[in-house]
């Protein structure tokens, strides 16, 4: 099988990060991008191939482990990457090359009916596309792929082909761009083929596709133009993502039985009730209104929210506050533990609001939090469900570094509905945290929410992609709207579709599948710890 993922526009170290953890998966996959302005420098790479200071350039510079020398990528080019098994032989890289350049070659005739480029193919002597206008070559298409082995001993492929559609050529002139001084760069329009960019990605992605040779299932995120409305903006994005909002149920609509929960207020409900208020701590099973409450408060259980109780984003589903947050309270890390103590906890679980606004993104305070338990009650399991951090790598390292028993980050819903649902966050960004947990020895697990739209195989493709980049916990439940502000729900999922959601989340290689229409990100997250198998370090990619 082949995945083919459209990611939108990505940073090379989150792409990076997740292809080398897709060296694992099981099945193939191709990732098709854009790149913010970025250089990057092969392994062979020539320091003379900057014609300018690196540190100069309004644009990120990185080092790749792939071949090739000095080259731009940026909004407008098409990249490409393979992820994919080929044969153990060392003419194995080279015949790949061959497919990929086969592949966009095929792409560009094709979108070529009227031959404005002349003659599309491979000039000898030089790697990459080229187009041969009034005979002279000019490079379309730059190319650079390695081989390594995983720890299955299957050699697969990473990186690939990258494709000018409609770059700035201007970008390329301050580099020797792939060592070559013989001949230009240019780009379909440069050169007069003003094919629109999403035509062209996706007809080159097919055609890459087919010539991998794969059965491909394709999962894109929203990419679709903004139109002009009046309505509010979390209902154009729906709209944008191929959901009709008016088709959704009404909030007053009655809930099946499946979803109708009696309310159990006991002793243990209230002596939680009172411990948080005594010690001024925060639940999400409060804030965000969880249906659960009642179920696990009485179980002495409660999933306590750190870093304030205001967020920095707000997203579609969500019921907690987002305002303005209050500074960081140094107190709160050791609040928490004292809570853990109090309720004898065997396996705790932390949750943070979103803090854009702080340079870590709050890491650190969770990272304290962590160890603050540790010092207090060192046999209660740590269980942490973080934000994206901004996807930054050096933030997330602080909460890494403090060693949590599991390390949750929710990728929410599936890759079509991410920027409607959550305009903050991106689908790349969450399986690369994730990659990342399980790359540092972590237990991962994430969750997602049905009945917002989405289609039975768009959930069973998200819950592919968490396997492939070693999430080990799953969890999946329906989603229920808080208030008329938030998203519309577009249909109750039925309890035999969530087993056998379970039963697929497992065959994709999920050890544990926490799946029915009252499951929640914390739901049985003690059963589901146990559960899971323990975690091994792997290499990364530093």
């Amino acid at each position: 099988m082949l995945r083919r993922r459209h990611l939108g526009r990505v940073t090379f170290a989150e792409v990076n990060d997740f292809q080398h953890a897709l060296l694992e998966a099981t099945d193939d996959y191709l990732l098709v991008f854009e790149h913010p302005p970025t250089y990057t420098r092969g392994v062979r790479a020539s320091n003379d191939s900057f014609l300018v200071a690196p540190e100069s350039l309004a644009a990120t510079v990185v080092d790749a482990d792939r071949g090739g020398d000095v080259t731009y990528h940026g909004p407008g080019q098409v990249v490409l990457w393979a992820i994919v098994t080929v044969a153990d032989d060392p003419s194995a890289g080279r015949l790949h090359v061959a497919r990929l350049e086969d592949g966009v070659i095929s792409a560009v005739r094709s979108l070529d009916q009227q031959h404005v480029l002349g003659h599309v193919g491979r000039l000898e002597g030089f790697p990459g596309i080229w187009a041969h206008v009034d005979t002279a070559p000019v490079k379309i298409g730059q190319v650079g792929v390695r081989t390594e082995r995983d720890s299955k001993g299957r050699r697969r492929t990473l990186h690939g082909i990258a494709l000018n559609v409609n770059v700035s050529i201007e970008a390329f002139s301050a580099i020797v761009p792939c060592g070559i001084t013989e001949y230009p760069v240019g780009s379909l329009h440069s050169l007069g083929l003003n094919v629109p960019f999403e035509e062209a990605e996706d007809s080159i992605a097919a055609a890459v596709a087919d010539a991998l040779g794969g059965a491909t299932s394709v999962a894109s995120v929203d990419r679709s133009a903004a139109t002009m409305s009046s309505e509010r903006p979390l209902i154009r994005r729906l709209r944008k993502a191929g959901v009709d909002p008016d088709q959704g149920l009404d909030i007053a609509a009655r809930k099946p039985e499946w979803l109708r929960i009696p309310a159990h207020m006991g002793d243990e409900f209230n002596s939680l009730r009172k411990l948080t208020e005594d010690l001024r701590l925060v639940t999400v099973c409060e804030e965000a209104g969880c249906p659960n409450i009642f179920e696990c408060w009485q179980d002495g259980t409660a999933t306590f929210m750190v870093n304030g109780e205001r967020c920095t984003r707000a997203c579609g589903f969500c019921l907690i506050d987002t305002r303005k947050p209050m500074p960081l309270d140094a107190t709160e890390p050791a609040r928490v533990a004292e809570a853990v103590v109090r309720l004898n906890l065997s396996h705790a679980v932390i949750t943070c609001v979103a803090r854009d606004d702080l340079e870590d993104g709050g890491a650190g305070a969770i990272a304290e939090t962590i160890r603050a338990i540790r010092e207090r009650k060192p046999d209660t399991q740590v269980e942490v469900l973080i934000s994206d951090v901004k996807g930054d790598m050096a933030s997330l390292q602080l909460i890494l570094d403090a060693r949590p028993d599991v390390l949750n980050h929710n990728i929410e819903t599936v890759a079509r509905l991410q920027y409607a649902v959550r305009p903050s966050a991106g689908y790349l960004r969450s399986l690369t945290v994730l990659a990342r947990g399980h790359a540092a020895g972590l237990t991962t697990k994430s969750g997602l929410m049905v009945g917002l739209g989405e289609r039975r195989d768009e959930v069973e493709e998200t819950l592919a992609d968490l396997a492939a980049v070693g999430v080990q916990i799953a969890t999946i439940g329906q989603y229920l709207r808080p208030t008329t502000k938030h998203l519309p729900v577009a249909r109750w999922w039925e309890p035999h579709e969530f087993e056998e959601l379970a039963v697929a989340g497992r065959s994709f290689g999920l050890a544990y599948v926490q799946s029915s229409p009252l499951t929640r990100s914390s739901y049985h997250a003690r059963d589901a710890a146990a559960a899971a198998p323990a975690p091994v370090s792997i290499r990364t990619n530093a």
